[in-house]
């Protein structure tokens, strides 16, 4: 099996070597049995070595590129606007993206799907397709895995692979050499460049990512009812000497911890701060709304009505992993906390329970979040 794979890999990177980073970033994993040649969103090569023996190295190679490419446009995470049933309906829309681009360069085993057999205009993304996709359009056989629709295998287990913050440096190291590749004599298809202009250059709309991820946060929340003896229930009348409790819905409290270190400049905070409070009031939330300030240590934390109130103290060193926690012990607790930083910090090793965390990284420069908060990158 390593000699095929190694056959393969050179195959396709002699063809194709603006992916080679990607392709030699692969871990396999002999799994016979399952009958197929799957990728999931850690890099792991689940590999059927029955399934690869037939395929000639140029076969092997297709599919190693094919599979690469899924996870290059992270199709794995782009599918949770497919239900369950639809992984299928999905996968087949995200191959013909990929098709469209490298079908006539590869030697792929089986019929591949193009946009023309799902009634597709060419150039699309994966998500025009699936508007468009009807039953019965044509499936190609091979199961491409988890990190083609996000629904993980039977045969997945905790084999390491890579974590998410080395998956992103890899994708951006490949789109950096597309880039490259682009600008020289290679060939290199309109679609991928595309692409790699969307990674190195991203459009995200912070503002917009945001809001949503605060109102995901408070939705759970926002939605909970529960009894609550503080209130006697409008029931207790016909009750006798019975106490009947109240129906409550909590309202959700929202923290926010505020980078005050060195490194951070009141203009960029106030600015932030104004962003988030603007949102909060959205969602009607403003008056939930409790500040931390936040250096090496925490300072109290202060519930505010507007970011005019806030109180920036610190300028020392950085450890926004003390803010965190101070929000953590907060009462009541806060179900989503913000924080603010250049990113400049140690970061805690898992989340707190019970919270979730989003993590605003102020600049374009500012380095990644910790892998298990919702990081967005600010521009100011």
């Amino acid at each position: 099996m390593t000699a095929d794979i190694a056959a393969a890999r050179l195959w396709a990177a002699s063809r194709f070597p603006y992916l080679a980073s990607g392709m030699f970033g692969i871990t396999p994993v002999e799994a016979p049995g399952i009958g197929t040649v799957a990728i999931d969103d850690r890099w792991l090569l689940w590999i059927d070595p029955q399934v690869a023996a037939a395929w000639s190295p140029a076969q092997f190679g297709s599919v190693l590129v094919h599979h690469v490419c899924h996870l290059l446009r992270e199709h794995g995470q782009r599918a949770a606007i497919a239900a369950d049933e639809q992984a299928e309906a999905w996968v087949q829309c995200a191959d013909a993206e990929i098709n469209d681009d490298l079908a006539d360069s590869l030697e792929l085993p089986g019929t591949p799907v193009l946009p023309a057999h799902l009634g597709g205009q060419p150039g699309r993304l994966a998500e025009n397709y699936f508007a468009a996709w009807r039953d019965g359009t044509r499936a190609w056989d091979l199961d491409c895995g988890s990190g083609a629709d996000g629904r993980n295998r039977p045969w997945e287990g905790d084999r390491g692979g890579l974590p998410r913050w080395q998956a992103n440096l890899l994708r951006r190291l490949v789109a950096q050499e597309i880039v490259r590749h682009g600008k020289e004599a290679g060939n290199v298809p309109a679609g991928l460049l595309r692409w790699a202009g969307d990674v190195l250059e991203p459009k995200v709309n912070w503002r917009r990512a945001l809001t949503a991820e605060l109102r995901k946060a408070v939705a759970d929340t926002l939605g909970a009812v529960d009894y609550s003896y503080r209130r006697p229930s409008r029931r207790a009348s016909v009750a006798g000497d019975v106490v009947l409790p109240a129906l409550r819905r909590p309202v959700p409290e929202v923290a926010v911890v505020c980078d005050t270190s060195g490194s951070m400049t009141e203009d960029l905070l106030a600015a932030a701060l104004a962003e988030v409070d603007g949102l909060l009031r959205a969602l009607g939330l403003a008056r939930q709304l409790r500040v931390i300030a936040c250096d090496t240590a925490a300072d109290t934390a202060r519930r505010i009505t507007s970011a005019r109130q806030v109180e920036l103290t610190g300028g020392g060193g950085t450890d926004m992993g003390a803010g965190i926690a101070a929000a953590a012990a907060l009462r009541p607790r806060p179900v989503v906390t913000v924080v603010l930083t250049d990113g400049y910090t140690p970061w805690p090793e898992s989340q707190p329970r019970g919270m979730r965390v989003i993590v605003g990284l102020l600049g374009e420069d500012a380095p990644d979040g910790p892998g298990w908060a919702r990081a967005i990158r600010v521009s100011l």
